[in-house]
């Protein structure tokens, strides 16, 4: 049988112990992972583990011993409780293993929990899960969190008290990083409000959010879009300082001003187009002023100009790399004044 999005969330959150097994399956690692994690410790509990109630078998491990899955959802713990089986990393080379080990399960044998990465259409261990009438297939998509994700993480790390504009910068950050950093991070804020009944702000979020730039590097893109072009030349010598490469700052640059031309373009305005370019917190405000002082227009004829220092930096040009990233940021301040 076949779960699909919220389906698959409340399923993973409250698996059907009457279930011989689940094959979780997606190109996402971290995703896979976590999901995994999450229907293991619904099943078994947080002691399952450490009670020995918990088997693991690699992919690699079953092909060369094809009774260990049969072996291990059989085996009588020592422990009282439920257990499970879980193997890791297969592929459709075992289908038949693990097609045996579900047509021989019977009620109050090890549930069987499987992962994969990525499979095809045609996969025959996905189809074996899907028209199995006893098992789940659950086939995880690079999607962003549903809120109803969102907020069930949030619930887990302990954040009751929220502010509306703190959930905003929240949900944004939950489509912009990876499931695993999102988990750390929703962790970090839960440990950084403990014993604090204010509700979570949109600075709370800021400040334990992961940075995707450098103190310093964020300094002189703020500089160059701000048009305060006499700061340029310090930053960028603290910058060398420090061992930065100028295709770095360029590469920067052109996030950020991709940002604000997202933000700057957008038919519902600029506030609107902030979301849409995945900006946050005290950023966002800073940000939004830049894009509104720019417009859509002469954003373009940035982001363009940067392509072409992009480009100059990455050809066989015997020009000095700083200076050239230099001569482009000053040139696009002096554009803003």
């Amino acid at each position: 049988m076949i779960l699909k999005g919220i389906e698959a969330s409340r399923y993973f959150a409250k698996p059907d112990p009457a279930k011989a097994g689940l094959l979780i399956a997606g190109a996402d690692a971290m995703r896979v992972a976590l999901k995994r994690q999450e229907v293991i410790l619904a099943l078994i509990g947080a002691e399952g583990e450490g009670e020995m109630r918990l088997t693991r078998i690699q992919g690699a491990a079953l092909r060369k011993d094809g009774t260990a899955l049969l072996d291990a959802i059989k085996a009588v713990g020592f422990f009282p409780g439920p257990r499970v089986a879980f193997v890791e990393d297969a592929t459709d080379t075992l289908t038949e293993t693990i097609a045996a080990a579900l047509n021989d399960w019977r009620p109050g044998d090890a549930q069987i929990v499987v992962t994969a990465g990525a499979l095809t259409a045609k996969s025959a261990l996905k189809t074996l899960f899907e028209k199995h009438l006893n098992a789940f297939c659950a086939v995880l998509y690079d999607d962003p969190p549903t809120r109803e994700e969102i907020e069930d993480a949030l619930k887990k790390a302990g954040l009751a008290s929220i502010d509306r504009d703190a959930m905003a910068d929240l949900t944004t950050l939950a489509r912009a990083l990876d499931p695993g950093d999102f988990r750390q991070t929703l962790e970090k804020i839960s440990l950084y409000k403990y014993g604090d009944a204010a509700p979570l702000t949109p600075s709370d979020v800021a400040a334990m959010a992961p940075t995707t730039l450098e103190a310093e590097v964020d300094d002189l893109l703020h500089a160059t879009a701000e048009g305060r072009a006499g700061e340029i030349g310090l930053l960028m010598r603290r910058l060398e300082g420090q061992g930065v490469l100028p295709v770095t700052i360029c590469i920067q640059a052109l996030r950020h001003f991709r940002s604000l031309h997202i933000a700057a373009s957008d038919p519902g305005g600029v506030g609107a187009g902030m979301q849409k370019a995945r900006v946050f917190g005290p950023r966002r405000d800073q940000m939004q002023r830049q894009a509104q002082n720019w417009g859509m227009r002469a954003l373009e004829n940035a982001v363009s100009q940067l392509l072409d220092t992009d480009l100059t930096l990455r050809s066989a040009s015997r020009a000095p790399g700083m200076a050239l990233m230099e001569r482009a940021l000053i040139r696009l301040a002096m554009m803003r004044r």
